[in-house]
């Protein structure tokens, strides 16, 4: 349909009846889909749309639900990040003071190797920690997701 049609299908509400809706379907042919269906199979249709509507409800409330839970549980993971920044910066400024006062080159290397120690040993237990943190965010968010699924679309069924 190109721009003088689409005007003219906007001014004149009967220019459009032959214009091609989703599906390639005319828009006047949609009812006509439901014209052979008996009173039973209409039933058992809405039955059916009734049914995925509340299986569509369920998993909707779960959605949020885990939103919900994953957002406290990036929350938690945050202020951890935050918690290990200032560990790590205090542990830094008290090398740098540490290095200040040093009188040899030996002292010095010694200083450092035992910080360098130190500062490999915190970095795997916070990466430890940040890993198990966001395992268990992963699994508290994706458990409830999996089995409530599970269960809304068996009841669909």
């Amino acid at each position: 349909m190109n721009e003088a049609n689409t005007k003219e299908a906007n001014a004149n509400p009967k220019a459009g009846s032959d214009v091609k809706r989703a599906l390639d379907l005319p828009f006047f042919a949609t009812p006509g889909i439901f014209s052979g269906m008996t009173e039973q199979s209409l039933a058992r249709a809405k039955e059916n749309y009734e049914k995925l509507n509340a299986a569509s409800g369920a998993i909707n409330d779960v959605l949020g639900e885990a939103c919900s839970t994953n957002a406290r549980g990036i929350a938690v993971y945050t202020a951890k990040v935050i918690e290990f920044s200032g560990a790590n910066t205090t542990s830094a400024f008290d090398f740098l003071s540490h290095l200040l006062g040093t009188k040899s080159p030996s002292e010095i290397l010694q200083l450092s190797a035992t910080h360098g120690r130190k500062s490999f040993e915190a970095t795997t237990a916070q990466s430890r920690e940040l890993w198990e943190l966001a395992r268990k965010v992963a699994t508290e968010t994706a458990d409830p997701i999996k089995k409530s699924f599970a269960s809304a679309l068996q009841k669909a069924s």
